[in-house]
Formats: C-alpha cells, sequence, structure tokens
C-alpha cells in the first residue's frame, strides 16, 4: 500500500492474456481450500472433536474460556479474521513499499497450504490444534487474496475486468467441483479403501492442502513484479493504512461502496462457512448429503458467475449485484423453515446459493476497481480486501452468539438475513456513475 505509482504494464496483449490465464489458477489453486475445508469437512469434524473434548454439559475450556462446543468452529473462523486484519496492511505495504508482491503472494499461499495439508493430524480430542491450524490457514488465504486480487488493474483493462474476474471465480468453482467428486468417492466409500470415516476426512482436508500448493505454482510463473517509478516509500503496515483511509475520505462514495460490501460480504462468508455445520447439526443430513449439496453450488456457481457476468453488460454491475441481494435474503429466509431430515429441499436451497455466489462476490471485485483512482489501485485493494475481512468476523460471531444463547441453528441462520437486507439498502444508496467519475476512470456504458 504505498502512494507509488506502478509502472503501467505492457500493451503486448499476448503478455496480458498469458497473465489472466495464470492469474486464473490462483483461483483453481486455493478455492479447493474454501471448498472442501472450510465450507464442507472442517466445520463438522471439528464440532465432532470438540464435542468428544466437551465436559458433562456440552462446553470445551481453551484458555479457561467455557464454549459450547457446537459454538467454537464459528469462533476460529473470526479468530482467524481478526488475525488476518492484523497482518494484511503490514504485507500491503511490504508489497508496495518493494513492488515484489509474488514473493510475498508464495509465502502466504504455502504458508496457508502447510496448514491446512497438516489437518490430517486432527484427530480425537485435538480441538485445539484444529482451532490453530485453522487460524492459520485462513489468515493465510486472507492475505494471499489481498495481493492477488490487486493484480486484476494491472493484468485487465476496464472493459475487460468484469470478464476477467467472473472467468477467475468460475475457475475457482470449477476446481471445487472436480475435487469434491474425488472427496465424494473416497468418503462414501471410506470402508472400500479400508479407511475410517475420520481418516477419510482427515485425508480429503489434508488433499486440499496439497492441492493448493501444486497449482499455486502456475500464477506463481507467469504473473510479474511491477516496479514502483520512483517516489515516496510506503509507511509501517497501519500508519499506511491511516493514510490510505485519509486519502479515501476524499473519494467518499468509493468510501460508501466499501462499506456496503462490507456489511452484505459478511454474510455471505458467514453462509459459506457456517452451512455445513446447520446442515449436519440442525437439519440432521449426513456427510454424503452435504458434500453433495456443496457440489450443487460448485456446478451452479460456475455458471452463475459467468451468466451474472453477461448480465451485467446489459444491465450494469450494480442492478445486477443488488438484484443478487434480494436472491441471497430470500435463500437465507427460506432456509429457516427448511423440514430436518429433508434432503431435497436442502439441495433446492443449495441450487439457490450456487446461482449468485460466484456473480455477486466477482462483480463486486470488478466494480471496486473502476472506484479506485488512477495510480492508487494496489493500497485501495489493500483496504478492499480488509473491507472483504474486517466486518467478515461479524457475521461467524454472530452465528455463534446466537446459537449460544438459543441452542438452535434455526435461529442462527436467520439472523444473518440482516446483513444482505442493510448491504442492500447500502448499495442502493451510491450512485456509481457519479463514484466513478469523481475517482478519475472513464465510465463506462454500463455500471
Amino acid at each position: 500500500m504505498g502512494t507509488d505509482t506502478l509502472r503501467t504494464p505492457p500493451a503486448d496483449g499476448a503478455d496480458l492474456r498469458r497473465e489472466q490465464r495464470g492469474w486464473y489458477f490462483y483461483d483453481w489453486a486455493c478455492s479447493v481450500y474454501s471448498t472442501s475445508v472450510l465450507t464442507v469437512f472442517l466445520g463438522p469434524y471439528l464440532t465432532s472433536v470438540a464435542e468428544s473434548a466437551a465436559d458433562a454439559d456440552g462446553y470445551v475450556h481453551p484458555l479457561g474460556v467455557p464454549v459450547r462446543a457446537g459454538a467454537f468452529f464459528a469462533y476460529s473462523v473470526s479468530l482467524s479474521v481478526i488475525v488476518a486484519v492484523l497482518v494484511m496492511p503490514l504485507v500491503g505495504a511490504a508489497a508496495d513499499r518493494t513492488g515484489r508482491k509474488k514473493p510475498l503472494l508464495a509465502a502466504a499461499a504455502y504458508t496457508g497450504a502447510g496448514a491446512t495439508t497438516a489437518m490430517f493430524f486432527l484427530d480425537g480430542d485435538r480441538y485445539l490444534l484444529g482451532g490453530a491450524l485453522l487460524v492459520v490457514a485462513n489468515a493465510a488465504q486472507s492475505v494471499a487474496m489481498m495481493l492477488y486480487n490487486s493484480y486484476l488493474p494491472q493484468i485487465a483493462p476496464p472493459e475487460q475486468r468484469d470478464a476477467v474476474s467472473s472467468r477467475g471465480w468460475a475457475f475457482g468453482y470449477a476446481a471445487g467441483s472436480l475435487v469434491l467428486v474425488v472427496n465424494l468417492v473416497l468418503y462414501t466409500g471410506h470402508d472400500g479403501f479400508g479407511l475410517s470415516e475420520g481418516t477419510a476426512v482427515r485425508i480429503c482436508l489434508a488433499s486440499a492442502g496439497l492441492w493448493w500448493g501444486a497449482f499455486a505454482l502456475i500464477p506463481l510463473t507467469r504473473l510479474r513484479d511491477r516496479r514502483h517509478s520512483a517516489g515516496k516509500a510506503a509507511l509501517p503496515g497501519f500508519r499506511q493504512l491511516a493514510v490510505t483511509v485519509r486519502d479515501m475520505r476524499r473519494h467518499p462514495l468509493t468510501l460508501a461502496f466499501l462499506l456496503a460490501y462490507l456489511v452484505y460480504n459478511d454474510g455471505i462468508q458467514t453462509v459459506i462457512s457456517q452451512a455445513s455445520v446447520y446442515g449436519s447439526e440442525e437439519l440432521g443430513l449426513g456427510q454424503s448429503t452435504l458434500i453433495g449439496a456443496v457440489l450443487l453450488v460448485q456446478v451452479l456457481a460456475v455458471a452463475g458467475a459467468l451468466t451474472m457476468g453477461r448480465l451485467a453488460r446489459t444491465y450494469g454491475a450494480k442492478r445486477t449485484i443488488l438484484g443478487s441481494l434480494v436472491a441471497w435474503t430470500v435463500t437465507l429466509a427460506a432456509g429457516f423453515f427448511l423440514p430436518a431430515g429433508a434432503p431435497v429441499w436442502f439441495f433446492v436451497l443449495a441450487a439457490g446459493i450456487g446461482l449468485v455466489l460466484g456473480g455477486s462476490q466477482a462483480l463486486s471485485r470488478s466494480l471496486f476497481s473502476h472506484l479506485v483512482p488512477p495510480g492508487k489501485e494496489a493500497e485501495y485493494f489493500s483496504a478492499y480486501e480488509l473491507s472483504d475481512r474486517g466486518m467478515s468476523w461479524l457475521g461467524p460471531l454472530l452465528f455463534g452468539l446466537t446459537y449460544q444463547l438459543t441452542g438452535s441453528y434455526r435461529d442462527a441462520i436467520i439472523s444473518l438475513v440482516v446483513f444482505f437486507v442493510l448491504g442492500f439498502a447500502l448499495l442502493a444508496r451510491v450512485p456509481v456513475r457519479r463514484a466513478v467519475e469523481e475517482a478519475g476512470n472513464p465510465v463506462p456504458d454500463r455500471i
């Protein structure tokens, strides 16, 4: 994050296309963690490990604090986000100061991949080990995504960003679908492979880390570091963050978009991380059903991301995102009424989520790229990722607290509706065309 201006990338279209293809592959590499680990396996499995370590009243006591075993996973996710928010400004400042994002991206990616692979050793009552590995992996993933997203304005001109951003998300969901098919075969046939159910889950967790590390090599070989032109050196992390925020106050409409995104994306991230816990603990669905539902989400998310990218060309990114938030609200409210032990209705819910999941995130990223003042891409995308993660501990915290107070996952899931309703209201108030103009960028025909 700095005040230096990055040198314009070469105009050679072949070089840019090569970088874009490499950029897509980081989504291909890391999305398997988000899908197989965070969304499907780790929530229910870590909850079961915590329950095996719980006392007679159903509580575990990390650092002497009484925590209901069923809420331990949600609290761990919240802690991981807090760690990420503390680390990201420091890494962002280092990236801008040196102009060498690739080594930092590699360090974050392989830290996360290593922690994920080490989840193979999560068994018995080692809930603290599971919580620690989750915090490290999730925080590392957040830092890596900050660096990854900041490449978008460098590798795609304004008219291509909706499409490039949507393709990146589609690549990620395609990888998630592929690996989930393999996971489903291994998990459902674990007896035939001579494995216990727990061992099969731990292999699925560790394989996500190996996949992440292996395919991260592709973007790391294709993306280029841009050296800074002469200018002021970046400040230390939090001082630089304060400078960036002060600068952003000169662009209040960009800040208004960030606030809206911060709210509704918190709801999206919490649904992603807590849906499997809701399905297993409240609806009594088996792991195979949950894997199948998440696989359906991944398959439909590929089509949904590409379709919403096309809709944005017709209706504009803002209107398309607003439509997706309405769909999120309706889908989540319907989830409150799902009958227990009825997988068909859970699959219907999964289909609704899949159709809006990738597009709402991809278009938010590309819309923000139009609101960044020229020459400030790196520092503003660092702030964007901080907005992405900076409040995304509130959703899991609200989910966990609601469950702890009520003992009902239904109450916990319906509490998340507030994020989508408030996010819609905030985004609807942002005049994006004027925001693009005030940022000093050309206004696309549809925005």
